[in-house]
């Protein structure tokens, strides 16, 4: 199921147990019951728990939202750091450029090809990838330098593989959800108390009131969706993606 169908199914529903209990709970109401005797506490505490689940929210969203950032740029940071060893390796002789090359470009295949799809599915790296970069590695450090123009690039390239080791790292950090569960009970409880203080305001069957009610819910239960859409950067929502191996390696599509 698509995920904007997700949404709006979820938006109406909020809106709908809103509407219902709302008709059900004036029906049920004592007949000498004045919706407008509302005491004074009751809506500044309604007014003050709203704001306060307000920058809660704000600050989930901004959370997840920075994640899945950061996550794009840790692809980024490897993807660059491969290409940075493809390209400084030239100055090295031929079957050691060739080979080096051939390793790092069956790395950037691995993960594009194989490795990305278990990250979006399992949440974890495969252990093809380790072993390839390791390659790479052991090609890199094991060369002895012939000539001062290959000592002078041999510990740029070694740093590069530092990077891509430490890239690849935190890509592996960044596969699982960003929130905690502890957070989720908070924001789900938050959303409950929140929408029931509506209620503690006794609000009548109008239909401006009703309208506004269902808008209310619907609104939370969006920057909930969106909470949990952004939640793990490489499976839903919005995902980081791969397109920047693809953009330094275009050679290894297909």
């Amino acid at each position: 199921m698509p995920d904007w169908l997700v949404l709006v199914l979820a938006m109406l529903a909020a809106c709908a147990v809103v509407v219902i209990i709302t008709l059900v709970r004036h029906k049920t109401a004592a007949e000498d019951e004045d919706p407008s005797e509302t005491p004074d506490v009751i809506e500044y505490m309604t007014m003050w728990i709203g704001v306060i689940y307000a920058i809660v929210l704000g600050l989930a969203v901004a959370g997840v939202w920075e994640a899945r950032s950061a996550a794009q740029d840790h692809v980024q940071a490897e993807a660059q750091a491969l290409h940075e060893i493809y390209e400084r390796v030239r100055v090295y002789p031929p079957d050691v450029r060739d080979r080096i090359r051939a390793d790092v470009d069956a790395y950037a295949k691995q993960v594009v090809d194989k490795e990305w799809k278990v990250m979006a599915d399992k949440g974890r790296l495969t252990p093809q990838g380790a072993e390839l970069l390791v390659k790479i590695r052991e090609d890199v450090t094991d060369y002895e330098p012939k000539t001062d123009f290959q000592a002078q690039a041999y510990q740029p390239l070694v740093d590069q593989v530092a990077a891509v080791d430490q890239s690849r790292s935190a890509r592996a950090d960044s596969t699982g959800a960003t929130m905690p569960n502890v957070v989720w009970f908070g924001l789900l409880t938050g959303a409950v108390v929140t929408i029931g203080m509506v209620f503690a305001l006794q609000i009548r069957r109008t239909r401006r009131e009703l309208i506004l009610a269902g808008l209310f819910s619907a609104t939370i239960t969006f920057m909930l969706f969106l909470i949990w859409d952004f939640d793990e950067p490489y499976s839903r929502g919005i995902t980081a993606t791969s397109q920047p191996f693809l953009n330094l390696f275009p050679h290894i599509r297909g």
